[in-house]
């Protein structure tokens, strides 16, 4: 039965993410927002929120572990499971707002985390909300950055702006109730899978959870590689990443302050979340300058395979 209710969870979480995506963009083009801000923020923010209920739903479960691994595993997948797999459909080119924004932003949203909860075992809300306006900020810089460059394209489905009140109505109702319960049962099941294989449930957030959150994420990013599209970009993986940090984490712990109630998650798990992050800039910056080449996708996957070879062995 918990294997069931974790695919439904997926399965909910999936759908309930999709229409809570077009109703806000449907609700941002009603209040005549432009399609840079839409792009940028309202579509950034609806993507995290599964993500966000799921830690949510297990913080007030009382499983802090899945809260914090939730978002951990999730960055690590984004990385070395997203970001490699994609890169072996097909080579990924590089913006070079990596290297001036997007990858120092992550650093410093993941080496701040890191330090709140090595403090004192504790995400408090006052850190949450440190991390939430660091968010604010980021994005705020990312806009101003983004209207000087006239090269950044932002794709929004324009057709959006024409749906009827009532739509939206209906589609924000659908994807409340689906995330909802798809993170009340994804986070049930998933502590049963935990008790039944006698892991952790840090074990499992970082694993089970986190790549299930990131399979929507995978899917859109082979799906445009093998299309050759040129939407793929390292900044959208690594926004995920901040988002993940500041919004996740920053008001989940503002709502229900968080506890590391299992030591691996600041011995192991974490240290993996910054060294994949680290790495990143030596692996854009090394032989094909500014690419992830399909060598560099299959190093990225591999060291994946390993990260999972780790905590299971470990349980």
């Amino acid at each position: 039965m918990s294997i069931v209710l974790v695919i439904l969870g997926f399965i909910l979480l999936v759908i309930g993410g999709e229409f809570l995506v077009r109703s806000s963009v449907a609700i941002s083009f009603k209040f005549k927002i432009s399609k840079m801000v839409i792009g940028m923020t309202v579509v950034s923010f609806a993507t995290s929120v599964p993500e966000l209920l799921v830690s949510l739903q297990a913080a007030l479960a009382g499983s802090p572990a899945i809260a914090i691994n939730n978002v951990v595993g999730s960055n690590i997948a984004n990385i070395g499971l997203v970001l490699g797999l994609t890169a072996l459909v097909g080579t990924i080119v590089v913006d070079k707002s990596f290297y001036k924004m997007n990858w120092p932003a992550m650093m410093i949203f993941s080496i701040v985390v890191y330090y709140f909860l090595y403090n004192d075992n504790f995400l408090s809300a006052v850190e949450g909300a440190i991390l939430f306006v660091g968010i604010i900020l980021f994005v705020v810089l990312l806009i101003k950055h983004s209207k000087k460059d006239t090269a950044v394209s932002i794709e929004v489905d324009e057709t959006l702006s024409v749906i009827s009140n009532f739509k939206i109505v209906v589609w924000l109702l659908i994807g409340a109730c689906a995330l909802y319960f798809g993170s009340e049962w994804l986070v049930d099941g998933a502590k049963e899978i935990a008790i039944s294989l006698g892991v952790s449930e840090a074990v499992i957030g970082v694993s089970l959870i986190a790549i299930g959150t990131s399979v929507p994420e995978l899917a859109a990013s082979i799906i445009a590689a093998a299309k050759q599209e040129k939407a793929i970009s390292l900044g959208n993986l690594i926004g995920s990443n901040i988002f993940n940090i500041g919004t996740v984490l920053g008001l989940t712990a503002i709502i229900k302050p968080i506890p590391v109630t299992e030591p691996q998650i600041l011995t192991n798990d974490i240290f993996w979340m910054l060294g994949y992050a680290f790495l990143l800039l030596p692996l854009v910056l090394m032989k094909k300058k500014f690419e992830i080449s399909r060598l560099k996708g299959f190093f990225l996957v591999f060291g994946y395979s390993i990260f999972m070879i780790m905590i299971f062995s470990k349980k």
